[in-house]
């Protein structure tokens, strides 16, 4: 069953950059974002991560921790996350248990040819686990002060 706003997520585990094991269920007490994203080491991918990466000290302050998430490989996202000097983890969802969790796998096309892709898509849970906020078919720019600034309100609350 895939998540709903205001409405607990299950919990998960998932494997993360620097050998972590991600448990949604460990990580209760802190406010969680979870930010969908195509593929490691493209152009929009990489401009997004940049802007997590530079917000990190925000987020930490609004008591949120950041993952990205994508159906790329550990080795891939260590060698992304270490080019970009990314300051959180990556997580690995090559079996697409987060991508289905979370519902952003979609249709989409690309040269005329349909494909099954990871839709740009942002999660904001609450320190309880609970859905807050979600962003689907996310455009790059502003996005990242629009999480902030959601996860800084929840925090607040």
């Amino acid at each position: 069953m895939a998540v709903a706003l205001d409405q607990p997520v299950a919990d998960f585990q998932a494997q993360a950059t620097s050998g972590q094991t991600v448990s949604l269920a460990e990580l209760k007490g802190k406010q969680v974002v979870l930010y969908f994203y195509p593929k490691d080491s493209t152009p929009g991918c990489t401009t997004e991560g940049q802007g997590f990466r530079d917000q990190h000290a925000a987020f930490q302050a609004a008591n949120t921790v950041v993952f990205g998430v994508s159906r790329d490989g550990i080795k891939s996202h260590e060698n992304f996350k270490a080019k970009q000097g990314f300051t959180f983890e990556l997580i690995s969802d090559k079996d697409e248990a987060l991508c289905q969790l979370f519902d952003v796998i979609k249709l989409k096309k690309l040269y005329g040819k349909e494909y099954l892709g990871v839709d740009r898509s942002t999660f904001l849970i609450d320190k309880d686990g609970v859905l807050r906020q979600e962003w689907r078919g996310v455009k790059v720019p502003g996005h990242v002060d629009a999480v902030l600034a959601a996860a800084q309100d929840l925090n607040k609350a």
